[in-house]
């Protein structure tokens, strides 16, 4: 390797100079529609979300084009990759003027965009010029070019005023072209492409460059990035805007408002430097993240009007935050982001030195989609709240995200430096008296668990997991029953008095989906670390969270929709438990069994899906909970509903529940792992394809039963739908339970092929239906065939988690054959239980997914039938994905399955 003691500090410094310098007149380029955005969007009159993707977009080229900006860089050197990215960037700004049409400013956008790479060219440059020890100075020198931003918005407005927003686009251009003319003719080429020029060595192949970012540890340094650096140019597109309409400035007083902003999120970038060389780059993320969370928490209160009844009468008061407080609060959120840039990219050359392209471009990257994706989150929750501190209550929970991860990250590694002397502490100290021995006894976790031992099984491990398979069926029932009660509940909240429009009804149905998806992600990895039965007990319990919310709400038509949005998310809870459910039962039972086992816990579970939909709609009708339910609402009609009983009927189950999960479940303690051993995963390829066939499956499932009821409802308006509905999913839930064993004597891999074959026939016949639904039995044809779908869903989704132990056991010898005996079959049955549980998390955005489908092609086209086609063409991927990977001659099952089952998969593990 280069000894860079030998580079003199005349040369870095011209580096370090020019590369600041590009950068800053980059970054000026990238964030220019934050001024000249606001007068485009009154010239063309856009919507607040035509305008978000449209201050987005170039963000989106900039973040995408990073990872390989920063493997060219590595390549061909900074000098070169730097000048021709900047032309570029500066054509792509001049040509902005010639747009005509909305479109065609979105697709100069996507030229503009370019100007974001320029910061991992810098990167990867400037830290080849510098040793360990000072990269953390001089990488937050460079990235204070953020400052970019700033300019911006001090002089674009301006400029705008004089000349118009073509004359600021026409100075930005010829000026970035000037610095990168001025760039080539000044700088030098790195030390290290010098080196390796004059040694005639081949520059690292892309597979290499690639090869680290199969590591969880860069991924959570783009999470990171994507908030400090992310929110950042989210906020400096989104804050003129914002400081506009909330505190009714002028552009120009906006501007140089959002500013102080981007003024502190990038001039102190060098001082995070200074710090991470000095303190550490964890301490300064630790600083970062918890002040962040202080200070977002203050931005995201709105301004709120308090009535208090008091014993002399109402106390009236109100909170708001002036436009200075305002401004004074977002300069120091700005300080501690730049410091935490700083920290972020001073871990990346330490950790890998060699490859700080492709893992800086990676991180680089992540953090800049977060520039895209967030204006457009900021523009969406502004419309589905109407209230504009929303974006900064969403830049809290990433953080909240962040910052957790970071911590029990951080906890990991001090456990492997100091043993396992940590982890034989209680998790509180105060209960250090029921670990000792002799309480050992009356412990419910399993100290010895051999379920593959036939005597074992047959003396007392049958028994016992069978206990624990029917504590796990109802509790999961009841959490498909929760997870699911927007399915229904919407459907009927216009009929009492809620002026909801069907966007927004689609938003509740679909937001379980999201938030249930989402905390499977996490919930995927909980048992291991908590124990099954701890787990399991405290999942069910935050069922009552939505189930009694819910029954509030809808009392009153003046409920805000704000409330009903974040009870629809509370809902995910229940959808977050078939995760941790499925990988908890996994444990328990034997290879032989547990197909079966895992299709009655998942199957008799998703029954709550149709559970629910009978139920809800019988007990809406009468006062089941007399006057503690509180009075019913009169419909339209003059008829009424008691609509709150749709969360309270579930409420003394959910207790019943929780309480037999504590006394009647067990822990296994060989099933403890901790989140890193389970990680090994995400570098597995079969687990990415399972997420996808699953996705077609258990995400179809889920997804129509989620959009059913509604669909039917304004497809037929002259049909009860809600008497016809529930059967949908309840033909689904009993055909998974009770088709386990087809799948264990053909092969889950070859039942899945023909399922997905089936299922997309049966598309085909609900859009035919669709297209002639004003002739008579039309509607029994489209019902017939959403019935073969929910059928087929059941099917597949009982083949497919059939094949994931079966996949495993040919995997891991092949990957690990050092592992032997137990510790070979441990191994095999941990990884099978998280990608179980991870793909039901992947596989549950079907929920979300498939109602928004629906929403975005009436929206869009008039009727749901683009969105069927676009679930049909998911369906001929799944198809070649079973066959190319599993069933065709030579695949991965093939062999197994011919033989019957998976009784060769169990034999070799």
């Amino acid at each position: 390797m280069l000894d860079k003691g030998q580079v003199s500090e005349a040369d870095r410094t011209r580096a370090l100079s020019l590369s600041t310098v590009a950068f800053t007149a980059c970054f000026a380029v990238w964030t220019i529609f934050a001024i000249i955005g606001v007068e485009i969007k009154a010239e063309l009159g856009l919507s607040e979300f035509q305008f978000g993707l449209l201050v987005a977009t170039p963000i989106l080229t900039g973040s995408l084009t990073r990872l390989i900006l920063g493997v060219w860089t590595e390549k061909y050197g900074g000098r070169n990759v730097f000048t021709i990215q900047m032309l570029l960037t500066a054509a792509a700004t001049w040509m902005l003027t010639w747009a005509s049409s909305y479109t065609m400013y979105l697709v100069a956008a996507l030229g503009i965009g370019l100007a974001g790479g320029s910061f991992i060219i810098g990167v990867a440059y400037v830290s080849r010029w510098y040793g360990a020890g000072k990269q953390g100075t001089a990488l937050g020198i460079f990235g204070a070019g953020n400052v970019g931003a700033a300019v911006t918005k001090f002089i674009a407005p301006f400029v705008m005023v004089a000349y118009g927003w073509h004359g600021v686009a026409h100075v930005w251009a010829a000026g970035l072209a000037l610095v990168a003319i001025l760039f080539y003719v000044f700088a030098k080429d790195d030390p290290e492409l010098v080196a390796r020029r004059k040694s005639g060595a081949k520059p690292p192949s892309l597979a290499q460059q690639f090869a680290p970012l199969k590591n969880l540890q860069v991924w959570r340094f783009s999470l990171y990035y994507f908030y400090v650096f992310g929110a950042f140019v989210a906020l400096a597109l989104w804050m003129p805007h914002y400081l506009v309409d909330v505190y009714h400035l002028d552009i120009r007083t906006a501007g140089m408002s959002a500013a102080a902003f981007s003024l502190s999120a990038s001039l102190f970038r060098a001082y995070g430097g200074h710090l991470s060389d000095r303190f550490g780059a964890r301490a300064v993320m630790y600083w970062c993240f918890g002040f962040s969370l202080l200070m977002l928490f203050m931005l995201s209160y709105p301004a709120t009007d308090y009535v208090i009844q008091g014993k002399d009468g109402a106390i009236a008061f109100s909170t708001e935050m002036g436009r200075w407080p305002f401004v004074l609060i977002l300069f120091m959120l700005g300080f501690f982001m730049s410091l935490g840039k700083a920290a972020v990219y001073k871990h990346i050359p330490v950790y890998y030195p060699d490859h700080v392209g492709a893992v800086g471009g990676l991180v680089g990257m992540i953090g800049g989609l977060g520039g895209f994706i967030l204006p457009i989150i900021f523009g969406a929750l502004l419309d589905l709240t109407g209230i504009y501190t929303s974006c900064f209550a969403l830049l809290f929970i990433i953080v909240a995200i962040s910052l957790t991860w970071m911590h029990l990250s951080i906890r990991t590694m001090e456990r492997e430096a100091h043993g396992e002397a940590l982890d034989q502490l209680p998790s509180l100290p105060e209960m250090q008296s029921i670990h000792r021995p002799e309480h050992a006894a009356q412990s419910r976790t399993l100290e010895v668990w051999t379920p593959e031992d036939p005597a074992f099984w047959a003396e007392k491990g049958r028994r016992i997991a069978r206990r624990n398979l029917w504590v796990s069926i109802p509790a999961l029932l009841l959490a498909f029953s929760v997870w699911m009660v927007w399915s229904v509940v919407v459907a009927r909240l216009p009929a009492i008095g809620f002026n909801f429009t069907s966007g927004q009804l689609f938003w509740l149905a679909a937001l379980p989906g999201l938030s249930g998806a989402t905390l499977r992600i996490f919930y995927s990895f909980m048992v291991p670390i908590f124990g099954g039965r701890l787990w399991t007990t405290l999942s069910t319990a935050s069922l009552l969270l939505p189930a009694m919310g819910i029954g509030y709400a809808v009392q009153n038509p003046e409920t805000p929709y704000l409330i009903f949005l974040v009870l629809a998310l509370l809902c995910g809870f229940g959808g977050g438990n078939f995760a941790s459910s499925m990988a908890n039962i996994a444990f328990f039972y034997p290879k032989a069994e547990k197909g079966n086992a895992l299709a009655l816990n998942a199957g008799l579970g998703n029954l709550g899906v149709s559970v629910m939909q009978f139920l809800v709609p019988l007990v809406i009708t009468a006062g089941v909970f007399g006057a503690l339910g509180g009075q019913p609402q009169t419909m339209s009609d003059g008829g009424q509903l008691w609509m709150q009983n749709a969360g309270f009927v579930w409420v003394p189950f959910i207790i019943v529940a929780t309480i037999a999960a504590w006394l009647g479940m067990n822990d296994i303690a060989d099933a403890k792992s901790s989140f890193k051993e389970q990680a090994v995963i995400f570098s597995r390829k079969h687990n990415w394809i399972m997420c996808v066939l699953y996705t077609g499956t258990f995400g179809s499932f889920i997804g129509y039963s989620a959009g059913f009821p509604l669909l039917t409802k304004l497809q037929f308006p002259e049909v009860n739908a809600l008497q016809f509905v529930f059967l949908g999913p309840l033909v689904g839930a009993l055909s998974r339970a009770g088709t386990g064993w087809i799948s264990d004597r053909f092969g889950g891999g070859r039942v899945t092929f023909w399922t997905f074959l089936g299922m997309i026939v049966a598309v085909f016949g609900v859009i035919f239906f669709l297209g002639i639904k004003e002739q008579p039995g039309a509607f029994w044809g489209f019902f017939a065939s959403f019935m073969a779908l929910f059928f087929l869903t059941g099917v597949g989704n009982a083949s497919t988690f059939q094949m994931i132990p079966a996949i495993m056991a040919r995997e891991i010898p092949r990957l690990m054959p050092d592992l032997k005996g137990d510790v070979l079959r441990k191994q095999a049955e941990r990884e099978s239980a998280a990608i179980i549980a991870f793909t039901s998390a992947i596989a549950a955005y079907g929920a979300f997914f498939i109602p928004k489908a629906y929403g975005t092609s009436i929206a869009m086209t008039g009727g749901p039938v683009a969105a069927l086609w676009g679930f049909l063409g998911f369906y001929v991927i799944c198809v070649v994905l079973t066959w190319f990977y599993y069933t065709r001659p030579g695949g991965l099952l093939a062999a197994g399955e011919r033989a019957g089952g998976t009784t060769s998969a169990a034999a070799a593990v």
